[in-house]
């Protein structure tokens, strides 16, 4: 590994130890020394590759939602029909809340950032904008929308539920979101 600052993964290496650091100790501890320390780069390269430790959490966490956003669009791409989409849905929720609680500590960390920091909610803003392109592609906007929030409450409640719902109501919930009599007009 290179240790000069011709290193071309160094920058990348740094927006990653934060991101780790985030969710393994939370934002509140996430120094300039510490995420140094984590990239195994000297304190000095988050000064030269970074204006301060605000910049690397607004890239770090926008490097988070690209990767939720490519997510989208491996599980959304394929499907051909609505049917084939609202069982990607259902699969995707299950990917994001199985397993290990990054992505959930991530998310929660960045949406309170958002709540106190219009950088933050501009950047959820676009997240979920780009999201809901990917659901549009096969239900329309308001439905996509009412989706997008679906899989986020859902994702949130089976990752802290000790014995979280299964499949069968994931399904079950997309389904009754997604279909919607063709007579049923919506008031604005």
């Amino acid at each position: 590994m290179a240790t000069g600052h011709t290193d071309p993964q160094r920058r990348e290496r740094i927006i990653d130890a934060a991101l780790d650091l985030i969710a393994e100790e939370g934002i509140a501890n996430v120094s300039h020394r510490r995420v140094a320390a984590r990239a195994g780069v000297p304190l000095g390269s988050m000064t030269y590759h970074f204006g301060g430790l605000e910049q690397l959490l607004r890239e770090a966490f926008g490097r988070f939602a690209e990767r939720i956003v490519a997510l989208f669009d491996s599980y959304l791409a394929a499907p051909a029909d609505q049917e084939q989409a609202r069982e990607a849905v259902t699969d995707l929720v299950h990917e994001l809340s199985e397993g290990n609680q990054r992505y959930l500590v991530l998310t929660q960390e960045l949406y309170t950032l958002a709540a106190r920091q219009p950088a933050y909610r501009e950047l959820t803003e676009e997240w979920m904008r780009r999201s809901r392109v990917h659901l549009e592609r096969h239900f329309d906007p308001d439905t996509a929308r009412q989706l997008d929030a679906l899989i986020e409450g859902l994702t949130l409640h089976r990752a802290l539920t000790p014995e979280p719902h299964d499949r069968v109501l994931t399904r079950e919930a997309v389904t009754r979101i997604t279909t919607r009599d063709p007579g049923e007009r919506r008031e604005r």
